[in-house]
């Protein structure tokens, strides 16, 4: 059986094709859920693309939090279905109250687009399975608000429960502890910055997503065979 991604669409989501071009590449099914539906029945993981959802009017995330897709997935988080969040999608996941902390504007208050260099610090995320600890990705970053904070509770939490899913090698934008991406304490959640979908092939400059991405897939294959 194939997996099924769902990609959410928010007004002025501009990553969505992105996301269902590289899931396709890697042999899965990608279909996209409108921000206004009420369900994402039928998939096997959920990916809240990169962009500008609602404007981000307020904040970033701010008001995308409040669409009915959300409240499904919540509830598909909850049941342990697989759940990303890129970059603008990242920043609605921690407004949503599905991972701590928040983002903010980068340190020096300048827009960056440019390749990062990650290191897997866990791999029991379901964006790291098939990775190996320690292991560099090249991923680009493009982002204003990339620098996540929190508090120093939140950050003693997240070191201490395996959280901390990806650090930035030379961090471009004043995250807390250098972190790129995080997880919920299941595993099953994970907020990132990195575009892997826009490095899933060596035209694009770097193929590193795959392994991201292709975790991804093959932890929401296993939910499927399960």
């Amino acid at each position: 059986m194939s997996v099924r991604v769902g990609v959410l669409v928010f007004p002025g989501s501009n990553c969505e094709q992105d996301v269902v071009w590289a899931v396709e590449h890697l042999g899965a099914q990608a279909e996209l859920l409108w921000h206004g539906d009420g369900s994402v029945s039928g998939v096997d993981a959920v990916v809240v693309p990169g962009g500008f959802a609602h404007g981000d009017y307020l904040r970033p995330g701010a008001i995308a939090r409040f669409s009915p897709v959300m409240e499904a997935v919540t509830e598909f988080a909850r049941g342990g279905g697989p759940v990303v969040g890129i970059c603008n999608g990242f920043q609605v996941l921690t407004e949503a109250g599905l991972l701590p902390g928040a983002l903010q504007k980068n340190a020096g208050l300048k827009f960056l687009c440019a390749p990062a260099v990650l290191e897997v610090v866990t791999t029991r995320s379901v964006l790291t399975g098939d990775a190996t600890v320690g292991q560099r990705l090249s991923v680009p970053v493009n982002h204003f608000e990339g620098n996540y904070t929190c508090d120093d509770r939140t950050l003693a939490s997240l070191r201490d429960d395996d959280c901390i899913v990806l650090r930035y090698v030379d961090n471009p934008n004043g995250s807390v502890d250098d972190i790129a991406g995080i997880c919920n304490r299941e595993g099953n959640v994970v907020g990132l910055m990195p575009h892997p979908e826009r490095a899933v092939d060596e035209l694009l400059g770097s193929a590193d997503g795959r392994v991201l991405l292709g975790s991804l897939l093959s932890a929401a294959g296993t939910s499927v065979t399960a």
